[in-house]
C-alpha cells in the first residue's frame, strides 16, 4: 500500500508542476519586468474583440490581427467591451510598453506605435504559448513593464553571395519582428553578385547578378526597384528599419564585370576586387549609384564596408594613376589611398543626408565619428573596439564570436566556420556582451546595440540558412532587449521549447539544442 500511496504522490506532484509550467508566462525577448496577479483571462479561440482609442495603432493593431489568423485562424471585431484593449498615451520609454492582463481583457499601453507594436507581440506570443483548454486559451493574469536595453537589435543576411529572394526575406523580417529586433541590415554587393538594381547601370545586375559563390556560372539573380520597396515596405509595418550595404573600395568584383573601366584591379586570389581610387569618374559612378539607393531605403544610414582592402589592392602599388594621386595628394602607403578613398565616399553619403557605416577598419581612415558609425566585427582585434570609442564614434556590437552565424553551433558541427576551433553556441549569443569588453563600461553611452552577421559563403539553400538562424535569433533577441540583470540561461532554455514548436508549425528547420544529436545538419553545402 506505501509503494502504491507513494507512486500517487509522485503523480500528483507531476501534474502540479505541470500545470503549474503551463501557467508561465513565456515571452522572448524577456520583458523588463512580469508579475503573476493569480486567475486567467479566458479568450476564445477562434474570436477576440478588440479595440483601441487611437488611430496611431491601427498599423501595429493590423499586422498582429493578420498573424493571429494565420497562427490560430482567430477572428476580429472591435467593441468598446473588449478582450483587448490598445492605448497610447505619455509616460513610457519610446519602444517600450505595458501590459495589464485581469479576468476581464487584457490592456496594451505604449507611448509610440512602434511601443505598441512590441506590446502586441508579447501578447501574440502569450496567446500562442499559453494553456488552452477546449475553446478557451487561458493567459495568467498578470502585469508586464517592458523597453529595450538598445535601441539597435539587428541581424544581417548576406545575399551578395548566395540569393534567396522576397518570401524567405519576408519570413526572415516576420521572425525578426516577432523577436523585437528593430534593424535589417541587408549586405547586397560583393565579389560574388550584385544584388539590387540600379536603373543608371543596369549590368551591375543583368552581368553582375549572375552566378553565386557556390556556382559562379549559375543564373542572374537579383531585386528590382519595385521588389526592394516592396520588402522596405514590409519592414516599416514592423517598425523594422533596412540598412543597405554597397560594399567598398573592396569586395567589388561582381561589379567591376559589368563595368571594368572603374576596376582597380586586385590579387591573383582576388581579381578585380576593387574599385579605381584614382579615377574621377569613380567616385562620380558610385554616388550616382548610392543617390539611387537613398532613394529606395529610407533609413538614416547607408553601409559602405570599407574592410579587407588589403585581399586585393597590389595593383594600385604599380597603377600609373594611382601613383600619380599618391604623389599629389602626399598619400605615404596604399593605406593611405584607401584612407582618401573612404573619405571622399564618406562626403558623398553626408551629401546624400546620410550617414555612413562601416567595418571597424575605417576607425583607421579617420572619418570623423560625427559621419560615421562602426561595426566592431573582429573578436581578435578587441584593441580596435577600444579605439573607436575611445576615438567618440558610436559602435555596434557584431564580433565573430559569438555573432556570426555561419559559424557552426554545436562541437558535433562539422559544416560551417570556426575561429581557432571556436565557434558561436547558443549560450555564447544569449550572454553577450559581457562587460569586460574593452571599453564598455567607460564609453557604454556610445555602444548603440548589437547584431548577428549571416554571411553565406558556406549558406546555400533556405534549409541551411534557417538551420543556422534558429534558434539563435532568439538568444540574439534577450541579448539585445533585455537588461543583463533579468537575464537567465536556464529559465531562457524553458521558454525557448515553446518558440521551438511554432518554428515548427511554420516548416522552418532550426537546430535543436535539446537533442543536439537527433538535430542532423541541414545539407546543401
Amino acid at each position: 500500500m506505501a509503494k502504491y500511496f507513494a507512486l500517487f504522490l509522485i503523480a500528483v506532484v507531476s501534474c502540479t508542476h505541470a500545470a503549474r509550467e503551463d501557467r508561465k508566462i513565456r515571452i522572448i525577448p524577456q520583458p523588463v519586468s512580469v508579475v503573476q496577479t493569480g486567475g486567467f483571462l479566458r479568450l476564445d479561440t477562434s474570436y477576440i474583440d478588440f479595440y483601441s482609442s487611437s488611430s496611431d495603432a491601427n498599423n501595429a493593431i493590423k499586422v498582429f490581427q493578420d498573424e493571429l489568423k494565420d497562427d490560430l485562424q482567430i477572428t476580429f471585431s472591435s467593441q468598446k467591451s473588449s478582450d483587448v484593449e490598445v492605448t497610447i498615451h505619455d509616460g513610457l520609454v519610446s519602444g517600450g510598453y505595458s501590459i495589464e492582463v485581469d479576468r476581464k481583457k487584457a490592456t496594451i499601453s505604449a507611448s509610440d506605435p512602434e511601443g505598441t507594436f512590441h506590446g502586441l507581440q508579447s501578447l501574440r506570443q502569450m496567446i500562442l504559448f499559453s494553456e488552452k483548454k477546449g475553446n478557451k486559451i487561458l493567459i495568467p493574469c498578470c502585469k508586464i513593464e517592458d523597453f529595450p536595453e538598445y535601441k539597435w537589435r539587428g541581424l544581417m543576411l548576406d545575399e551578395a553571395r548566395h540569393f534567396f529572394g522576397v518570401e524567405k526575406v519576408k519570413q526572415l523580417l516576420d521572425m525578426m519582428a516577432l523577436h523585437k529586433l528593430n534593424i535589417f541590415h541587408w549586405h547586397l554587393t560583393d565579389a560574388s553578385g550584385w544584388r539590387i538594381e540600379i536603373k543608371k547601370y543596369p549590368l551591375l545586375t543583368t552581368v553582375g547578378g549572375k552566378g553565386a559563390h557556390k556556382n559562379p556560372d549559375g543564373p542572374v539573380k537579383f531585386y528590382t526597384a519595385e521588389q526592394i520597396k516592396e520588402i522596405v515596405a514590409y519592414a516599416g509595418e514592423r517598425f523594422i528599419t533596412i540598412v543597405p550595404e554597397i560594399d567598398m573600395p573592396g569586395h567589388a568584383a561582381a561589379a567591376n564585370r559589368a563595368y571594368p573601366e572603374f576596376s582597380g584591379g586586385g590579387s591573383e586570389a582576388y581579381p578585380e576586387f576593387t574599385f579605381h581610387p584614382a579615377k574621377e569618374g569613380t567616385y562620380a559612378y558610385l554616388t550616382d549609384i548610392l543617390r539611387e539607393i537613398s532613394e529606395l531605403f529610407p533609413a538614416s544610414d547607408i553601409h559602405l564596408g570599407g574592410d579587407e582592402v588589403h585581399f586585393g589592392n597590389q595593383q594600385w602599388a604599380t597603377d600609373r594613376q594611382v601613383q600619380s594621386l599618391m604623389k599629389k595628394m602626399n598619400l605615404s602607403d596604399l593605406k593611405a589611398v584607401e584612407k582618401y578613398f573612404i573619405n571622399r565616399m564618406s562626403d558623398s553619403v553626408k551629401s546624400l543626408q546620410r550617414k555612413m557605416l562601416g567595418w571597424d577598419e575605417i576607425v583607421d581612415s579617420e572619418v570623423g565619428p560625427d559621419n560615421a558609425m562602426v561595426m566592431w566585427w573582429r573578436h581578435d582585434k578587441p584593441e580596435q573596439l577600444k579605439k573607436a570609442l575611445e576615438n567618440k564614434y558610436n559602435v555596434i556590437l557584431c564580433p565573430r564570436i559569438p555573432l556570426y552565424f555561419d559559424f557552426v553551433q554545436h562541437e558535433s558541427h562539422k559544416w560551417g566556420r570556426r575561429w581557432r576551433g571556436a565557434f558561436a553556441d547558443i549560450e555564447k549569443v544569449y550572454t553577450f556582451p559581457p562587460d569586460t569588453l574593452p571599453g564598455f563600461k567607460e564609453f557604454n553611452d556610445q555602444i548603440l546595440g548589437i547584431q548577428a552577421n549571416v554571411w553565406t559563403e558556406t549558406i546555400v539553400d533556405d534549409r541551411r540558412l534557417d538551420f543556422m538562424i534558429y534558434p539563435r535569433i532568439s538568444a540574439l533577441s534577450e541579448a539585445a532587449w533585455t537588461k543583463a540583470g533579468n537575464k537567465n540561461y536556464e529559465d531562457f532554455l524553458e521558454r525557448l521549447k515553446a518558440m521551438l514548436s511554432f518554428f515548427k508549425d511554420r516548416d522552418i528547420y532550426y537546430f535543436n539544442p535539446f537533442e543536439p544529436g537527433l538535430s542532423p545538419e541541414a545539407e546543401g553545402i
